[in-house]
């Protein structure tokens, strides 16, 4: 089900911003060079949404890539909607894919005896607590609002990320709301983490 963006949903500079990129767009499927200003608009968005998605810069890196190269390669499928919305679409797909990868991978290199390729173990004792206790409250909301959320901290309008999730603006609203007051709700109570990393 993809999610239909009505434009009374959307205040008129955000409106004059989807028209003036879905022009960008529709002038890129003519000559591939147009689609610069979308990629300086939208790359480090999407590499944030990938690197809070993945945790790994290198890795978050090469999914941003992979996100533009497939936008640059199905820029003709693009047929109406917010830009935003179908990178971010191509982004999630791109990390589900990556991560899906990620994990065949790291089964045959536990089968041959291959080193890990990780960060040593000095990098991961400075890791930084605030975000790794946001990181265990936002593994405890359900997939949906955790979807909602990080799209929300990508830059994502609600239009948007109804785009890009298949859901209804309602949805992402009410989905939105309840995933902020539970992660207040257990930011408040920092204890339930415990002192394990």
């Amino acid at each position: 089900m993809r999610a239909v963006v009505r434009e009374g949903d959307l205040e008129p500079d955000e409106t004059d911003r989807l028209a003036d990129e879905a022009a960008t767009l529709f002038r890129a499927q003519r000559d591939l060079r147009e689609f610069e200003p979308l990629y300086r608009r939208y790359y480090l968005p999407v590499f944030e949404y990938c690197y809070r998605r993945l945790g790994d810069r290198e890795w978050a890196a090469d999914a941003s890539s992979q996100v533009f190269a497939k936008a640059l390669a199905g820029v003709h499928g693009f047929r109406s909607g917010s830009v935003a919305g179908w990178l971010f679409t191509i982004a999630r797909n791109t990390v589900i894919d990556a991560v899906r990868t990620h994990r065949s991978h790291q089964a045959i290199d536990r089968w041959f005896g291959l080193s890990d390729p990780g960060p040593a173990p000095e990098d991961q004792a400075i890791a930084n607590d605030q975000r790794r206790v946001l990181f265990r409250a936002m593994a405890i909301l359900t997939p949906e609002q955790r979807g909602i959320v990080e799209l929300r901290w990508a830059g994502l309008t609600g239009p948007e990320i109804a785009q890009a999730l298949g859901l209804s603006l309602s949805a992402v609203k009410s989905g939105q709301y309840r995933a902020y007051a539970r992660l207040r709700s257990l930011l408040a109570d920092e204890q339930i983490f415990g002192d394990a990393p």
